[in-house]
């Protein structure tokens, strides 16, 4: 499985602006229950990414204004992306090198796809490993 496969059926790609408030964002990210969303910069492509954690540590616990302030002064710029193509375990890795819960999914030209998250596979591994469990009992305990 790849990440394309993973990411095929949602509906929505949860992103804001770099114009976009902090306040705006926080709201946005509460009303979708998202713990994060990608940044896109005037040409539609990924620049950041904006978290509950960015919010709480650089906004909340430093009494600062979110109303005036844009998810460029606190945004996550250091970012880890995966193509569509790439495995799940190629992402176990990226994520477990770079110490990091979520991967910005990009495509050829650069598109924000929308990302995953640490908790999207493990949810995966689970389901498959249920999957194997299943097989295997119905092997030893077959139905009469």
């Amino acid at each position: 499985m790849n990440v394309a496969d993973l990411i095929k059926h949602r509906s929505e790609v949860f992103s804001v602006t770099e114009e976009t408030t902090v306040h705006d964002a926080a709201r946005y990210l509460r009303d979708r229950k998202v713990r994060s969303a990608g940044v896109l910069g005037r040409d539609g492509r990924v620049v950041g990414v904006v978290s509950q954690s960015d919010i709480s540590d650089r906004v909340a616990a430093e009494n600062k204004c979110p109303a005036w302030m844009r998810v460029t002064e606190i945004m996550s710029r250091d970012l880890v992306t995966v193509s569509p193509e790439m495995s799940i375990d190629e992402c176990l890795v990226r994520m477990e090198k770079n110490s990091i819960f979520h991967l910005l999914v990009v495509d050829g030209e650069q598109r924000f796809r929308g990302m995953i998250s640490v908790t999207d596979l493990l949810r995966l591994i689970a389901s498959d490993h249920k999957g194997r469990a299943d097989l295997l009992e119905s092997l030893v305990f077959p139905q009469r």
